[in-house]
């Protein structure tokens, strides 16, 4: 009797410490309050984190974490919100034509679920504010498209075939379903090729803007984003060239630096400006190893001028790019606008990497954003058109059913807690908990710390002179609310 006595208590104070659950167990109570739930002990600080080693998924420990004035020899990660950066307008996904048909096809009740988890700002939800869309096909389409396709020996200067009807069966109801959900969401286009009459190899691979094209290509991006106004969505920003240096994929279109300036400076630009447009032009819009591609278009004077900032990719070069560009041009904005997850995914290892390089590292590198690559893809890595990406995971795997995967997880650690227009604060390094600090419109703190070494780590936060102490296991990440 005593030994099932013993081995009860035990259990039961191994549960109230850990809290440990293998299902996905999304926060209780508001996202701007988080911690305001009777069911939860009383806290100072409150905690979700995610941990392979103790099989929990975005969980809030059931512990108190209140401050004080104590001493102890752990280090300590001190937030100084008297220190402020960039103010971020949001963590998200790409949401591609394929992740768009995958969610459309769900039952009623089913898509209306997973899009307010996914959307909404309250309750058990993560609250994403930022999407990234294709404008037209990406390679993560079930085909390949633009808004103007008629044969690649013809010509439509005037546009008069433009039409964007190949997303008002997929795209369109899915993006006004999320409005719905949440007006204030921010929107990114990019496009993956221009339509293949305008281009030098009359192709939707590779291939170049013919310079006599300019003009009308620009036309093309306005009434793209006229059309989708009509719809309701409004495009807060767009790049006029997804992977510019990269004509290999399906669709894609090579861009150089100088010609994108001019295409910038001399087309895009003075066309926005006389209709009357005010989404952003943002440059780039691929990997960090070349940081000499946004830096040639912020130097032509013409470009300069329309350009709010660069957006940048991480499948090679270092994450500092950023913080180089940024700091030749302090007064432009930079963008994290994808990373993908390869499949198979290793979820302890892709979640350290995840949140080590972009949750933590681009916005320490003055990105006002993250995204990850992509929504949702079925469990054969579908839809992607033929020569597209075939081992893309999504944030969802939905086929008949939906698995949340390990960049549902990074974006939510930061979506859920850090609304769009907080500002990221200052809080010290530590080589093995990596961390992040923002303030909430509301005033609230946000610190994100991942344990990169081998073993369980006790630290301190730091605020306002005094500290708690916290555990975090190895790998595990955690975002910590106050």
């Amino acid at each position: 009797m005593f030994a099932k006595l013993q081995y009860l208590v035990i259990a039961l104070f191994f549960t109230f410490l850990c809290s440990c659950s293998s299902s996905n167990d999304i926060a209780a109570g508001n996202t701007e309050n988080p911690s305001n739930d009777s069911v939860f002990v009383s806290t100072d600080v409150s905690c979700w984190m995610t941990s392979t080693v103790q099989n929990v998924y975005l969980k809030r420990q059931n512990i108190a974490l209140n401050f004080n004035n104590q001493t102890n020899s752990y280090p300590t990660i001190v937030v100084d919100d008297t220190k402020s950066y960039q103010s971020m307008d949001g963590f998200g996904f790409a949401l591609t034509g394929g992740s768009a048909y995958l969610i459309n096809r769900l039952p009623a009740v089913q898509r209306d679920s997973i899009l307010h988890e996914l959307f909404d700002t309250k309750g058990k939800h993560i609250g994403v504010s930022y999407l990234r869309i294709s404008l037209g096909a990406s390679d993560l389409s079930s085909s390949v498209y633009s808004y103007d396709d008629i044969g690649t020996s013809d010509t439509d200067t005037l546009l008069t075939n433009f039409s964007i009807r190949a997303e008002s069966f997929d795209l369109i109801p899915v993006l006004k379903s999320i409005i719905a959900i949440q007006p204030g969401i921010k929107i990114l286009a990019s496009p993956w090729s221009a339509p293949a009459w305008m281009k030098t190899n009359k192709s939707a691979i590779g291939g170049s803007l013919e310079k006599k094209y300019f003009g009308v290509y620009a036309d093309y991006l306005v009434k793209y984003i006229q059309a989708m106004q009509e719809q309701g969505i409004s495009i807060d920003a767009l790049t006029p060239q997804n992977e510019p240096l990269n004509p290999s994929n399906n669709p894609s279109m090579y861009m150089s630096a100088e010609d994108q300036a001019q295409f910038i400076g001399n087309y895009l630009g003075p066309r926005f400006v006389k209709n009357n447009i005010r989404t952003k032009i943002i440059c780039y819009d691929h990997n960090c190893d070349v940081p000499s591609y946004p830096l040639t278009v912020l130097t032509d004077a013409g470009a300069y001028r329309y350009v709010d900032g660069s957006a940048f990719h991480l499948y090679s070069g270092s994450i500092t790019a950023l913080s180089a560009v940024h700091n030749k041009y302090p007064d432009k904005n930079v963008y994290f606008t994808e990373q993908w997850v390869g499949a198979p995914s290793n979820f302890g290892e892709d979640l350290k990497w995840h949140i080590s390089n972009l949750i933590i590292g681009a916005s320490r590198n003055w990105s006002k954003n993250v995204l990850e690559w992509n929504l949702a893809s079925d469990s054969y890595y579908r839809p992607h058109t033929s020569g597209g990406c075939t081992t893309c995971m999504g944030g969802l795997t939905i086929d008949g059913g939906i698995t949340r995967n390990v960049s549902y997880y990074v974006v939510a650690h930061a979506s859920k807690f850090v609304p769009s227009g907080s500002f990221r604060i200052d809080s010290n390094l530590d080589d093995n908990l990596q961390n992040v600090a923002f303030r909430t419109p509301t005033g609230n703190k946000v610190l994100i710390v991942l344990n990169n070494a081998l073993d369980t780590r006790k630290f301190n936060i730091g605020y306002n002179g005094k500290i708690v102490t916290a555990t975090l296991p190895a790998g595990a990440v955690a975002t910590y609310y106050w």
